[in-house]
């Protein structure tokens, strides 16, 4: 079985004293279909770079690191028949410069839409297990 690494970012924001978080519609997934901007390290970078990296590519808003929040780990089958064991590392970032949703068009191939959603609903509204409990722990270090 292969083993594959990534991180990524729950970034937060307090619009009008409500406290947000940017998620995306990754690229040919249905509209409602949300999820948490990531994607693999580079060679040579820590996993709190690609989370930071990731999170201004796939969103437009720049993070500034707060603290790691923890591991998804999880088995898929690629296409091409291969099992891979994946452990994405998942950090607490502030948003900082940017604008959501003003991502270069290269990013375009891998994301369709992203925008800020309610830190209190986006448990629900996360389309995948690990990344509604990563926000659930944001939202539980953002309400302290």
């Amino acid at each position: 079985m292969e083993r594959e690494f990534s991180a990524g970012g729950v970034l937060v924001k307090s619009i009008r004293g409500r406290p947000m978080v940017a998620a995306i519609r990754p690229r040919g997934r249905p509209e409602g279909v949300w999820a948490l901007p990531k994607g693999n390290l580079d060679p040579g970078e820590r996993p709190d770079e690609t989370a930071l990296r990731e999170v201004f590519e796939e969103t437009g808003v720049s993070g500034r690191l707060v603290e790691k929040l923890g591991d998804v780990k999880y088995t898929y089958t690629r296409r091409d028949g291969v099992r891979v064991f994946k452990i994405v590392s998942f950090y607490l970032l502030r948003a900082g410069r940017g604008r959501i949703g003003d991502i270069e068009e290269r990013m375009r191939i891998e994301v369709d839409e992203a925008r800020w959603l309610p830190l209190d609903d986006a448990p629900r509204l996360l389309a995948y297990g690990g990344e509604r409990e990563m926000v659930q722990k944001a939202h539980d270090r953002f309400g302290s």
